[in-house]
């Protein structure tokens, strides 16, 4: 087996021939009547029994071509990517078999797509600006309030109008030119006023309403809608059975004993300064490596095969779903309920997609020009921190996770901390 010939076809795209010998394919044709003997019927012969002489006497020299091709293509195809010294990122194209037969071997031919070349643009020296990173008193004040609202409860309202951040029990069903649709009716159902979980211009209209109140609501469907209701026009009907509204609790050292360890408001307070800080800076540290990453992807020529695009979005969706699947939920279910085609929630995350190959295309460049390695002790690091994160064994991390990608998330974070430290802040 060997690589015949390598030629570049156009970018990123190269033309391939590889040659399998004849004694090689001859030993593979045997190998497969040996898997397939006892399944071929040859009348005369018990079943299994026939050489395979007579098998391709009856059905043709070429009986177990097919199957013999499925044992050498593997290594044959690998062996020609690695003596060409080409990092295929799909799978290969226009493939043909121009020769196949036991006296002249087997001939193939295809076109592979192979990992994009990046000419690096400036990478060092690169400015940014540092986010403020000093937790301020209205941001103390502002999760307290959060605090606030989250420990609050909610307790009934008599003789007033309901408004904006009041939770309503109400009863609606909606109808469409005079007929009823469905999923359009509900009994008891709370609703936050303020919320935007309803359609909009739904909630502000049972604002201004008093409990026992019965009312029409108006509202346009959403162009984004599920198709049978998009851009459509409604009317509910909807009664008001009770109003309820936020009691909040008093900012005082006994609402610091009931939501924290600590004994007093200021010691909660301290601690909340302390947390906000290290939140901002540790967003801050982000912002800055985006806003240096963003300055070598712009930087940097590459052409990048539209596969790599797919694949990686691909991949983000497969991550969606999953994350839905934790909730409960189905990915086809929720585009049903978002009333959207597979081919429009692509669209949503192709932008994405196409951004992070280019920053991974970047930082790769980047960890082969400055030669950035990960030390054994480093990925032995790698495997104790994700064994703490996960509450697991250090080996069935090591079984989880190959070196290989341990190595990778070691390198790509060493090329960012290297952009990082070579930049200027201003």
């Amino acid at each position: 087996m060997a690589l015949k010939s390598s030629n570049k076809v156009e970018t990123n795209v190269y033309e391939l021939e590889i040659t399998v010998d004849a004694e090689t394919f001859t030993e593979a044709c045997k190998k497969a009547y040996m898997k397939q003997r006892k399944s071929i019927q040859i009348p005369g012969f018990r079943k299994g029994k026939a050489t395979q002489g007579m098998i391709e006497k009856v059905y043709g020299e070429g009986a177990f071509y097919e199957e013999a091709l499925e044992i050498v293509y593997p290594e044959a195809v690998g062996s020609a990517f690695d003596e060409a010294g080409l990092k295929v990122i799909d799978q290969p194209t226009d493939v043909e078999f121009p020769v196949m037969n036991k006296q002249d071997g087997v001939v193939i031919k295809m076109k592979v797509t192979t990992y994009p070349e990046v000419k690096l643009g400036e990478y060092k020296s690169l400015k940014g600006k540092m986010l403020d990173t000093e937790a301020t008193d209205e941001d103390v004040e502002n999760e307290l309030k959060s605090m606030q609202d989250r420990n609050s409860r909610l307790v009934t309202v008599e003789d007033r109008e309901s408004q904006m951040g009041d939770t309503c029990d109400i009863d609606f069903e909606g109808f469409v030119d005079g007929v009823a649709f469905e999923g359009g009716k509900g009994e008891n159902y709370p609703l936050e006023l303020g919320s935007n979980s309803f359609i909009p211009g739904f909630e502000e209209q049972v604002a201004g309403h008093k409990t026992g109140e019965e009312f029409d609501v108006n509202v346009t469907f959403p162009e984004q809608y599920e198709a049978s209701l998009a851009g459509k026009d409604a009317v509910f009907k909807c009664k008001i059975n009770e109003i309820k509204t936020k009691e909040l609790p008093e900012l005082d050292d006994e609402f610091a004993k009931d939501v924290s360890e600590f004994d007093t408001l200021d010691e909660l307070k301290a601690d909340l300064k302390k947390q906000i800080s290290e939140r901002k800076e540790a967003n801050a540290k982000t912002d800055y490596e985006n806003q240096l990453i963003e300055q070598v992807v712009e930087n940097m020529e590459v052409e990048i095969p539209e596969c790599m695009n797919k694949q990686k979005c691909d991949e983000m969706i497969q991550d969606y779903s999953y994350r839905l699947q934790m909730q409960g939920l189905d990915l086809n279910t929720y585009l049903q309920y978002l009333g959207q085609t597979m081919e429009q929630f692509r669209e949503q995350f192709m932008d994405g997609a196409k951004q992070q190959v280019k920053v991974k295309l970047a930082l790769d460049a980047i960890v082969k020009a400055e030669n950035i390695e990960a030390t054994e002790e480093e990925i032995a690091e790698e495997i104790a921190k994700l064994a703490e994160q996960y509450n697991m064994e250090a080996d069935k991390i090591k079984a989880a996770v190959t070196q290989e990608q341990l190595t990778d998330d070691i390198v790509t974070r060493k090329a960012v901390d290297f952009v990082v430290d070579n930049s200027v802040k201003e």
